[in-house]
């Protein structure tokens, strides 16, 4: 199990738990534990950014969760091997975190610039690993995979729109190298690596300043579903073959 930024919060569960892990993601992700962890009133979060000057939430709500629902605090007790990654920021490198403490290395990787610091570790600091490997197939693939399901957030397979507005230049800009990198790899496995990307479709976010609403939760069934629906017919046509 390998994740990115958000996907090494939910790889965590299921490594932890691979066979309650759907039931508990999809509690939290419908209910009000992870609402919770970014619940601040504008006040607080313009305060924050002021206090600090780069970023608007504190990490303590996600670390409680995080903390309360896995089974211990080391890599080691987790019954899945499961690494993620983060993005070093004195060595502009990536960092594969797969031992140790694990509930700081999924924050370093959930560390989204602007929105949460950057997390700590043995005196470097770390931000998102989406800037250095947002969809990281050629780790799994490296770690011995041969058939890789990829839950990704966004929709890569959508064509994207020439930026008309100042926010949507770095939205556009992010998506580009994260798409490329995937390709550039989709295009270098071996051709018996088999790769499905869950869940697949859906509606494209609309311009503007819904891009931004990181706190809606309104699509999260709509997304559960198609996953669902999406593997259940990769796995009968892996039956049929």
């Amino acid at each position: 199990m390998v994740g990115t930024s958000i996907g090494a919060l939910n790889g965590a569960f299921v490594a932890a738990d691979p066979a309650g892990a759907a039931a508990r993601l999809a509690r939290m992700w419908q209910g009000e534990e992870l609402r919770l962890a970014f619940s601040e009133k504008l006040w607080g979060r313009a305060v924050r950014l002021v206090r600090s000057g780069t970023h608007l939430h504190s990490f303590e709500p996600l670390r409680r969760v995080l903390d309360s629902a896995l089974p211990g605090r080391d890599f080691a007790d987790l019954k899945l091997p499961f690494q993620c990654v983060a993005a070093g920021i004195e060595s502009a490198s990536a960092r594969w975190f797969s031992s140790g403490p694990v509930v700081p290395a999924v924050l370093a990787s959930c560390a989204v610039p602007g929105l949460l610091p950057p997390v700590e570790i043995d005196g470097v600091h770390y931000f998102d690993g989406g800037l250095v490997d947002s969809i990281p197939v050629g780790r799994a693939v490296a770690l011995g995979a041969s058939t890789v399901y990829v839950l990704q957030v966004g929709r890569i397979e959508s064509p994207l729109a020439v930026p008309t507005r100042p926010w949507e230049v770095g939205l556009v800009a992010f998506e580009i190298a994260r798409r490329h990198r995937f390709h550039e790899e989709m295009s270098s496995l071996p051709s018996e690596v088999r790769v499905h990307v869950l869940p697949s479709g859906g509606d494209r976010l609309p311009a503007g300043a819904a891009q931004f609403r990181y706190r809606d939760k309104n699509r999260v069934r709509q997304s559960i579903e198609r996953a669902y629906v999406a593997s259940a017919g990769y796995l009968a046509a892996l039956a049929r073959q």
